[in-house]
């Protein structure tokens, strides 16, 4: 198989420069396993990209919160894939729930935007995931494959896509998924990749975790067999976010 384990670090809407340039010195100290164990991304906001890129160590990445869908222009307020890509940021999330809730950003305008980042060159680290009502009324696997479905409508190529299953409900609560719950997402949405894509994408497609991860649920979240990974949303502001990318140990060790 050999997915590679991936952590990702969503900073959101947070930060001063002084508190960037300390959460930098933190990271660039931390001992981790080697870039052939683990891939380690970083997300920013937009305005600290350029100064957490030159200060970060050479084996993690920067990535974006969010891009513009197409080229730039007469947007204001956006940012494009084209201005990324100007700046040598790698990677970018697309589609967070934060921004599909509270910005109303649709399964269509997501994959569009997904397809765009893709077609320019950057990596995507694309966000799906169900909220509490659509978990209770039991359709939380009909919601994930409805969104990746959309993706797959806009896109050919998998292998510069990471896909994170973000059930909504457990991000920033404290809440959790247990892993048996992530677990089972997870594998039913490598299914759906198998029967609707291809066994070859199912196969290498990094199929990764958020909500609410933590140092104390990383290690036992990782040992899932279709847990690839985690975007970590509050835990990567802080000194914690070394021992989640630890664990990506526990999958080499599995």
């Amino acid at each position: 198989m050999g997915r590679k384990f991936f952590v990702g670090g969503n900073w959101k809407c947070n930060g001063t420069t002084e508190e960037v340039k300390k959460i930098v010195s933190t990271l660039n100290a931390g001992a981790v396993p080697s870039q052939d164990v683990v891939e380690v991304v970083v997300s920013p906001p937009f305005v600290f990209l350029p100064l957490v890129k030159t200060s970060l160590r050479p084996d993690f990445h920067v990535a974006a919160q969010n891009c513009w869908v197409k080229k730039g222009g007469a947007f204001t307020g956006e940012v494009s894939a084209e201005m990324l890509v100007n700046l040598s940021i790698p990677w970018v999330i697309i589609g967070h729930s934060e921004r599909r809730l509270i910005l109303n950003e649709s399964n269509e305008f997501v994959a569009d935007k997904v397809a765009y980042a893709l077609s320019l060159g950057l990596k995507v680290i694309a966000c799906i995931g169900e909220t509490l009502e659509q978990r209770e009324a039991g359709s939380t696997v009909a919601v994930v494959a409805e969104q990746t479905k959309a993706i797959a409508a806009k896109i050919s190529n998998w292998t510069n896509v990471v896909l994170a299953y973000e059930p909504v409900w457990a991000i920033g609560t404290g809440k959790v998924a247990t892993p048996a719950q992530a677990h089972e997402v997870h594998s039913e949405l490598r299914k759906w990749l198998q029967a609707n894509v291809s066994p070859d994408v199912a196969a290498s497609t990094r199929i990764i975790y958020g909500g609410s991860v933590t140092a104390a649920n990383s290690n036992e979240l990782a040992a899932q067999p279709d847990v690839d990974g985690f975007l970590v949303g509050g835990a990567s502001l802080k000194p914690e976010f070394i021992d989640i990318i630890k664990s990506a140990e526990v999958k080499k060790n599995a």
